[in-house]
């Protein structure tokens, strides 16, 4: 596929999905920039690693500490370089923390997403894509997720941050004709993952012989859906700028789509798996027993997530498919050379 965009900007470059993002983008031949604030939310050491891995194959990558919530230096970068797209991927994460640290979630999400948008617009930026999340989907209970479904009840201010993100992206592409694309990730797991998510944490409890927390007494489900996979659809939809379109009917809106360039799109596995079936697959990975502690379900949490991806598919021809035993190999493979065989 030839590179639509020379010069990318990803925001949240030292992240899980930034990281890889760069890493694939440079592959491709693309000029990279990456900013992250390398917040100490979990270990700024993987962090870190992760920068140090995308300079060791590509010495040319241009990284910049910074925050987004900083609009003056922001605007300072965008004044030096002009991006022909941006991957907005730079977030304060997690569901829990976010019943913690409200405030992180304002000026990271909120006011850090505001300043994207302004000098995505000055910047003339051809195409936006940034990080929404199935999280938005919140008390809705309809499965598999469709892009047409409800979002309006939000059960955490990290969900609500997210559908925040996406209406205001919205009104960036009708008032200033900003191409915008939400992505909205499902579970995202693998090699080089978050160490605040379920299945790392797990991973160590289980290799220290510790018990692991189960919430819902274990009757949750997740799309989990690998790192690569995710990569290859966000790579894909950057190079299709979404226009307007024209059948887009006012008296009965389309929330997935819009008169104006705006599109937000699924990406996940399209498989959701039990959690008490992801320890077990994780078992037979580490060759270890889990001690198992059930508990009841949590503040912020759902149910259950499952992906409809039909849209995607249609719109970009790929859908995430790796299968979980697969991906969990992996990520045991890279956690052990990582952190070492207990």
């Amino acid at each position: 596929m030839q590179e639509k965009y020379r010069k990318i900007l990803v925001t949240g470059a030292a992240g899980f999905i930034g990281g890889a993002l760069c890493l694939r983008l440079l592959g491709r031949g693309a000029q990279v920039v990456g900013v992250d604030n390398l917040t100490s939310y979990y270990a700024v050491s993987l962090k870190q690693a992760r920068l140090q891995r995308i300079l060791d194959s590509n010495p040319g990558f241009e990284f910049h500490a910074l925050d987004v919530a900083d609009g003056e230096g922001l605007q300072q970068l965008f004044r030096r370089h002009r991006f022909d797209a941006v991957v907005h991927l730079a977030a304060q994460a997690g569901v829990r923390y976010s019943l913690q640290a409200p405030e992180k979630y304002v000026e990271a999400n909120l006011v850090g997403f505001a300043n994207v948008l302004e000098q995505c617009r000055h910047g003339e930026v051809r195409h936006l894509v940034f990080a929404s999340s199935s999280s938005v989907y919140g008390a809705n209970s309809k499965l598999p997720y469709a892009e047409q479904d409800n979002v309006d009840h939000p059960v955490s201010l990290y969900a609500a941050s997210k559908k925040a993100n996406e209406l205001m992206a919205h009104s960036y592409a009708h008032l200033y004709g900003l191409p915008c694309t939400g992505l909205r990730f499902f579970t995202v797991y693998g090699p080089w993952g978050r160490p605040d998510m379920a299945y790392f944490s797990f991973t160590r409890n289980i290799l220290a012989d510790e018990s692991i927390p189960v919430f819902n007494e274990g009757r949750m489900q997740r799309d989990f859906t690998y790192i690569e996979d995710i990569v290859e659809g966000v790579v894909r939809v950057l190079q299709q700028p979404p226009a307007g379109d024209p059948n887009w009917r006012a008296n009965a809106p389309d929330p997935a789509t819009s008169y104006a360039p705006y599109r937000i799109y699924n990406i996940g596995n399209k498989d959701p798996v039990q959690l008490l079936e992801f320890i077990r697959i994780l078992e037979r990975c580490l060759g270890r027993h889990a001690r198992i502690e059930l508990l009841p379900m949590q503040p912020g949490d759902v149910v259950a997530t499952f992906a409809d991806t039909s849209a995607l598919e249609q719109a970009v021809g790929f859908a995430p498919h790796t299968p979980l035993q697969e991906g969990l190999e992996r990520f045991v493979r890279w956690y052990l050379g990582y952190y070492g065989a207990p």
